[in-house]
């Protein structure tokens, strides 16, 4: 009978756990965060080898999440249009993580530098609608984003000491950006 009580008492701080807000969480360690990279190089060099597709996989901690970038051969299929096979396999990665280790991935896919272009052309949109917003003292509303490009807008407008935030609802989500 002890058993059946410490599986139940098990199971209630799993969802205690659970139920907490994310913020409340501990941030994973180091050494997770490149096991995580390391499934995940795992798992993509696997996809990789059965599309018989060639490329180099890198492994970084950046942000407090798993980083992977592959580069080298004809791989901008892999990013399909504006990203969205890109962020299928990120997705697919991320679960592959997440069914190794028990535990949810945030890990970051970046594919032929499409994810690093882009935040380079977002962070220059940012600036330039933020100086727009400053301008015309009128708030500002950007075209539907991914919620990876919304990251980028947000964190460089409050970077240049403004303010915005996402409205709608996916796959239609914008940032509005206010003047100061």
């Amino acid at each position: 009978m002890s058993e059946v009580t410490e599986t139940v008492e098990e199971t209630t701080e799993e969802k205690s756990e659970a139920s907490e807000p994310r913020e409340a969480r501990a941030p994973k360690s180091v050494a997770k965060l490149e096991e995580e990279g390391d499934i995940a190089a795992d798992y993509l060099e696997a996809l990789l080898d059965i599309a018989d597709l060639d490329g180099d996989i890198d492994i970084d901690v950046e942000n407090g999440r798993a980083a992977l970038a592959i580069a080298g051969g004809k791989l901008g299929h892999l990013v399909g249009k504006e990203g969205e096979v890109l962020d299928s396999i990120q997705e697919l990665t991320r679960l592959a993580v997440q069914t190794a280790t028990g535990d949810r991935s945030r890990l970051m896919l970046d594919i032929d530098n499409f994810r690093a272009n882009r935040r380079k052309e977002l962070s220059a949109l940012a600036k330039e609608k933020a100086d727009e917003a400053t301008t015309t003292g009128n708030a500002i509303k950007l075209e539907p984003m991914n919620a990876f490009e919304r990251k980028i807008i947000h964190d460089t407008i409050q970077d240049l000491g403004l303010s915005s935030e996402s409205d709608g609802e996916d796959p239609r989500r914008y940032v509005v950006i206010y003047p100061a």
